[in-house]
């Protein structure tokens, strides 16, 4: 099997995507996971008792 050929770019070579669709939905996919457990420290925060957080 021939892994080099003189016609294709660097980056056909390594099988990579040039419009970068791939960091797109890691960057998306990052954000939204923070997001949720944002979003789910503040419901348990806010339904925690007043006689839990303080001594």
């Amino acid at each position: 099997m021939d892994t080099y050929d003189p016609h294709k770019t660097t980056t056909e070579v390594r099988g990579a995507n040039r419009r970068l669709g791939n960091f797109r939905v890691l960057i998306i996919s990052t954000v939204a996971i923070v997001l949720i457990f944002a979003v789910l420290f503040v419901v348990f925060a806010m339904n925690t008792p007043p006689s839990a957080i303080s001594p």
